[in-house]
This record gives structure tokens, sequence and C-alpha cells, in this order.
């Protein structure tokens, strides 16, 4: 067992130090804060290849560490949460003309549900993040370590634009205004929406668990939902990857873009901006950052580190 320098094992101990301190002081310490600092430090110490594995995983961690200290700060506390311009907006571009009136998609889709879309749209939904990290760890385990780091720093870099998205225009979802109206409601508790009828179908109850303990429910533009798979479509084209696997990252991206409407979470317009956020968080990664020849040798460094020996 080759243990990691002296220089790694500082490094890793004052972010590791920065870290828990930063989140028990500004967010609130919780028992799997520590789980998890243990466990990536026994994982940064077990093996080099574990240990590698951490570093190769750090975009991943920090986008878990930026969503969670998002709670130090909430959007609707930096600029006010716009409900009905947004409803009014999809309703002017996208609404659909029945003998109610006009409706906008989600109210649409509220009145046309069916069994089979609400079971695909849960399938569609639970993929938005375990796919694209199992798809970088087939990216890294097949030894594909570039293709894998620009893959996960671009996925990276979009949430960082999709949470500057949602601190710079706060926005209420779809079945916020369906359940509460156009009034603003401090500690509005999350909600499954059109994404109940999985859970009462499967029994699972994994939208309950995931919505029903959400803190802040106006952060809906961008839908990062739908940026996620697509990011992870555009490296499947970039990269050595298998046909079936570029199809089914289309498949489910085309699915989750659908999903996020059927089912109230977010409007067309959210959606858009959201495919929006991952093509300017490639452009930005491909055709800018990679172009500054130092930071071109970063990540050549970067992916030389953490290949598989």
């Amino acid at each position: 067992m080759k243990l990691p320098s002296r220089k790694e094992s500082l490094i890793m101990a004052g972010v590791l130090g920065l870290w828990l301190a930063v989140t028990a002081l500004c967010v609130g310490f919780r028992p799997e804060h520590l789980w998890i600092g243990l466990l990536l430090a026994v994982l940064f110490l077990a093996t080099g290849l574990t240990r590698r594995m951490v570093v190769a995983l750090l975009p991943f961690i920090v986008f878990g560490i930026s969503y969670d200290w998002m709670n130090i700060v909430h959007n609707y506390e930096v600029n006010p949460v716009d409900i009905e311009g947004i409803y009014n907006a999809e309703k002017s571009l996208f609404g659909i003309a029945t003998s109610e009136g006009v409706l906008t998609p989600n109210e649409f889709f509220a009145r046309h549900t069916s069994a089979v879309m609400d079971f695909l749209g849960g399938f569609f939904y639970l993929c938005w993040v375990p796919v694209p990290i199992l798809f970088g760890l087939c990216l890294y385990f097949n030894r594909q370590e570039k293709a894998y780091l620009h893959f996960a720093l671009v996925f990276l870099l979009v949430n960082l634009i999709g949470f500057a998205g949602y601190y710079i225009h706060p926005a209420a979802p779809p079945w916020y205004v369906a359940r509460y109206g156009f009034d603003f409601i401090l500690g509005t508790p999350g909600d499954t929406a059109g994404l109940g009828a999985f859970d009462q179908m499967t029994g699972l109850g994994i939208f309950n668990g995931l919505y029903g303990r959400n803190a802040n429910v106006f952060a809906a533009v961008p839908s990062l939902h739908s940026a996620y798979t697509l990011v992870a479509f555009i490296y499947s084209l970039r990269s050595r990857t298998p046909g079936w696997m570029r199809a089914a990252l289309g498949i489910i991206t085309l699915g989750i873009w659908f999903t996020a409407v059927y089912t109230s979470h977010h409007y067309i317009i959210d959606v858009t901006l959201g495919i929006c956020c991952a093509l300017l968080g490639f452009i930005v990664f491909e055709q800018l950052l990679m172009r500054i020849p130092s930071f071109a040798r970063f990540i050549t460094r970067y992916a030389a580190y953490i290949a598989p020996r």
C-alpha cells in the first residue's frame, strides 16, 4: 500500500477540515457530513487506486457541497421570487387553447394524465443524477481519463451556472401556482407534484423523500434536470462510447425534458434555459478555458494523476 505524500495528506486534511467547519457553522452539522468525511479520508488513505478515484470524483463532490451550501443564503433572500410573471410568459409563449380557456402545457397535462406516462416519467426523472455519474465512471474505468475529466468539469460548471441562475432569478415551479396561486409564502414545503403518481403506483415513496423535505422550492429556473443527461449525451458523442449507450442517453434526455413539464415541476421556459445552461457550460469549457495554455496543461496533469495504474 502506497501512502499519500505529506503534501497530499495536508491538502486533504485542510480541505476536509474547511468543508466540515463551514458546513457546521453556516449550514448545520448533520451525521451524514461526518460519515462522508470519514469515507473520503479512508478512501484517500487506503490505496493508490482509491486515492485517484477520490481525486477523480472531486467535480461531483464539489457539486454536492455547493448544492448543500446554498442553504447558507437562500435565493429568495437575494432577489424577489418570480411567480406570476413566468406563468404568464409560459401561457403567452406555449399556451394551449381549450374549452376552459388558454392553459399552460403543465395545466393541460394535469388534466390529461396517463398511467404509462406516470410510470415512465418517474423512471426518467430518477435518472437525472445517477445516469450522468455512471456514464462518467464508465469513461473513467474504460481508461478515457481525459474525456471523463472534461465531462465531469463541464457537469460541475453547468451546475455553478445554474445555481447562479437560481439567485439571479428565483422562480416558482408550476405546481406552486396550481397549489398556492401567485402569493409568495415563506417556508413552503416541497411537493412531488405529478411525480407523486409514480410513488403511489410503485409504493416506493422515492420522490416524497426527495421533494417532501426540499427547503427551497423557488429554484425552478433554469431546470438543471434538463441539463445533466444532455451533458452526458454530448460527451458520449465526443468519446469512445457504444452506440446503445448514446441512444439510451438521448432517449433519457428527451424523457426528462418531457417529464419536467408533464409532472408540473418545470415550465417549458425552465427546460429551455436548462438546455442553454448545458450548452453554455460546454462552450465555455471547450472553446474558452481549454484554449488557455495554462488551463490546458492543468487538465493534462489532472488526467495523468487520476489515470488507473
